[in-house]
């Protein structure tokens, strides 16, 4: 569902996006430097937390933005991403709201 919000938003901001399925295709596609990096921390594909921790102790793409989402009800899961290095974690409605300005605001970076 999130997949075609952020696809969507993307599109109306003129802004490419990628989407990766595993841990491995995340950290190849950081290598290239994205403006922005956006984790669902209920991903099962990938162990969040561990990506988020390698993503930040990795020089070549620890200052890459990382913002994350999750359930409003997770907060111990939020608060955990937060001290794995994750910049900014917002509950899926305050994320599925403001996606639009979100994108936009990295798009002009």
């Amino acid at each position: 569902m999130f997949t075609v919000k952020i696809n969507e938003a993307a599109k109306r901001a003129s802004i490419p996006v990628r989407f990766v399925k595993s841990e491995v295709d995340a950290l190849h596609q950081a290598g290239g430097t994205p403006r922005l990096l956006i984790l669902d921390l209920n991903c099962t594909s990938v162990d969040p937390l561990h990506l988020i921790r390698a993503l930040k102790s990795d020089p070549a793409t620890n200052a890459i933005p990382l913002l994350a989402y999750v359930s409003h009800v997770q907060g111990e899961l939020k608060l955990q991403a937060q001290q794995a290095g994750c910049d900014m974690v917002l509950a899926r409605s305050a994320f599925s709201q403001n996606l639009q300005q979100i994108l936009q605001r990295y798009a002009a970076k």
